[in-house]
Formats: structure tokens, C-alpha cells, sequence
């Protein structure tokens, strides 16, 4: 499941100090929901880069943000640098909300990134992103038969709906009594229409 990251916009060097990726000044949280998101598929295939220490998906990074009853965390793969005893990320990786994992690793390269935040270097997501588009284009392939099938069984089940409506309502275990109070009418009203629609 991808989930939503929060990031510290920290103060730093410069005026006005380091900006976050949405903007904010230096001193604010910013709020990142995903790293690749399509129309096609909303948030049942969104994708983002997933991290590995060690072999393995680490647990959420948490913030301290002082005291309160809710300690903001994420999973966001930007988070796991390293700084304020965070976990610090080894590989990278795609990954989607459906639960797909990349086969592909790709290293970190610390020595590029330096001491800066995640979020701040110039960190490669073309291998993450290429192989999340990949993924993206398997499901697709998958969906269009189904698409098919769907708008097929839609079709005829409006013209059975057209040509005998309450046949199509008994075929579907409507009970009287509901069709009675959709209908505004009596409970025998309703039955004595499924029961006709039944000899159509």
C-alpha cells in the first residue's frame, strides 16, 4: 500500500533557508501522497519507489515532533536518509498499492547524494519509474478482456432490463415486498407483477 509521506522542510544554508518538494518554507510539514499516479488506474495502481535495508522493507520512519498524541511516520522512500537516527535506505525499488514489488534493485549512491536530505539530491528514479510503467502496462493488457466481458454482460443485461424489466428484477431474487416499496404499491401488487413477468 502506498501511503501518504510527510516531510520537514528544514532551515538551512541560503537565505530563506531549504524549501521543501511542494514549496513550503523551511520550518513546515508538506504532504507527498504518491510518487506516480494514472488516470486510468487511480489509486488501485499507485506507484512509488520502495526502499530495502538489509534485503527487506523497513518499518515506517517515525518524526519527532515533540510532544501530542499522534507521531507523524512514513514509508517515503526520500525519509530513510539516514539523519536524526533514521534507518538509512541501501536499494531502491518500485513498488505498487496493489502489492507488486519491482524485481529490480537499484543502489543508492551515497557518496552522490552527500549529506544532503533525500528529498534535496539528485537521486536517479528512471529504473523504479520504468519498471512501475512496465507493471502498469501488464495490468492494462489484463484489464482490456475484462473491460470486454464487462461491457458485453452490461449490454445484454440493459436489454433484458428494456424488454422485460421485472424479469430481469426476479432473476435477480428482488422479494416482493422490496419491489412493493420501490414501486409505491401493495405487497400483492408486486407479487402478482413478478409472477406475470415469470411467464414472459
Amino acid at each position: 500500500m502506498v501511503e501518504a509521506a510527510w516531510v520537514w522542510a528544514e532551515a538551512g544554508a541560503g537565505q530563506g533557508g531549504i524549501r521543501d518538494p511542494a514549496g513550503l518554507p523551511a520550518g513546515t510539514w508538506a504532504r507527498v501522497e504518491r510518487d506516480w499516479w494514472t488516470v486510468d488506474f487511480g489509486d488501485a495502481h499507485a506507484g512509488a519507489v520502495g526502499v530495502l535495508i538489509g534485503g527487506s522493507e523497513p518499518g515506517p520512519v517515525y518524526f519527532d515532533v515533540g510532544s501530542g498524541p499522534e507521531v507523524p511516520s512514513t514509508r517515503h522512500w526520500s525519509a530513510y536518509d539516514g539523519r536524526y537516527r533514521r534507518p538509512r535506505a541501501e536499494v531502491l525499488r518500485a513498488l505498487c498499492a496493489c502489492g507488486w514489488r519491482g524485481a529490480a534493485e537499484y543502489l543508492l549512491d551515497w557518496a552522490a547524494a552527500g549529506d544532503r536530505p533525500l528529498y534535496e539530491a539528485d537521486v536517479a528514479l528512471t529504473g523504479p519509474l520504468a519498471d512501475s510503467t512496465a507493471h502498469l502496462s501488464v495490468v492494462r493488457d489484463a484489464a482490456e478482456p475484462l473491460a470486454a466481458l464487462l461491457a458485453e454482460v452490461t449490454g445484454q443485461l440493459n436489454a433484458a432490463a428494456a424488454d422485460a424489466p421485472l424479469a430481469a428484477l426476479r432473476d435477480d431474487g428482488m422479494p416482493a415486498d422490496t419491489l412493493a416499496t420501490a414501486l409505491g404499491t401493495t405487497y400483492s401488487k408486486a407479487l402478482v407483477m413478478l409472477l406475470a413477468a415469470q411467464d414472459r
